[in-house]
């Protein structure tokens, strides 16, 4: 599933997502929270970003692992996408549970996203997984 022109993502590379996802967990500040997330990002040309969520005192300074990713890649100056995957758990425990993002990133990755293609992958560290399109994610999604 996902992909520009229904070109599919393969298993290896979702895992490799999944895999990316949970390393940039690693460097999460989730100082006031306690709860680190990571995100992998695939641009159309396979370049993965990373990103990690980063708090601030001032809650809503505060960016998600999601926005980070794609941040980063639109800084680099990279605009097309075919997903992301997305890891988190309380600081300290394994990511065991899907974490689906929150509304500000889902209107992000609409920005970003096609939502006929883009793949949404929320991971685990075990065998829990689920995907969807952005689509499915974020129906009604603010467009102007």
């Amino acid at each position: 599933m996902g992909g520009e022109d229904g070109e599919m993502i393969s298993e290896k590379m979702k895992k490799k997502l999944i895999a990316e996802a949970l390393e940039a967990r690693k460097n999460s500040y989730c100082r006031y929270s306690g709860f680190a997330v990571g995100a992998a990002l695939l641009a159309d040309d396979g370049t993965i970003y990373r990103g990690a969520n980063v708090e601030n005192a001032s809650y809503g300074l505060t960016n998600c692992a999601e926005r980070t990713a794609i941040f980063a890649a639109v800084a680099a100056g990279v605009r097309k996408f075919k997903a992301i995957a997305v890891v988190g758990a309380p600081q300290g425990e394994k990511a065991m549970e899907i974490c689906p993002p929150c509304g500000s990133c889902r209107q992000v990755m609409a920005e970003f996203g096609d939502p006929d293609k883009f793949l949404v992958i929320l991971g685990t560290e075990g065998e829990e997984r689920k995907e969807l399109l952005l689509k499915e994610l974020l129906p009604y999604s603010f467009e102007l």
